[in-house]
């Protein structure tokens, strides 16, 4: 189990404390040093289950310096999705849960963190 954190975001912090707290076997990924390629986000992505615009934080400056609330959504513009979010890591959804079964779940409250604690 692998978890993708920046380790300023409260979500993160919270989910780290509950993975310490449930002796959950995990490896820290620091993903703004150690940023994910583009092939690692579309395994994500896979494992997820989810596009890249449905883990990407609009809301961050380099994503309204991008106009990325106005890219198309669809298979055509996927990979320009994919690469942004290579070249700015910080737009990642986070935290991200690689579970033990080939999932992945995006952790953001106790329950998500749970649900990958399950697989």
């Amino acid at each position: 189990m692998e978890i993708w954190i920046n380790p300023a975001c409260s979500k993160c912090r919270s989910a780290i404390s509950l993975l310490d707290a449930e002796g959950a076997d995990y490896t820290v990924r620091r993903y703004l040093e150690d940023v994910p390629s583009e092939d690692e986000i579309r395994e994500v992505l896979t494992r997820l289950g989810l596009e890249p615009w449905d883990i990407t934080r609009t809301q961050e400056a380099a994503a309204k310096e991008l106009a990325m609330k106005e890219w198309p959504r669809d298979e055509a513009s996927r990979d320009r999705w994919i690469t942004a979010l290579a070249e700015h890591p910080k737009l990642i959804q986070r935290p991200v849960i690689t579970a033990d079964d080939g999932t992945a779940v995006v952790a953001r409250t106790d329950d998500a963190v749970r649900d990958a604690l399950s697989r």
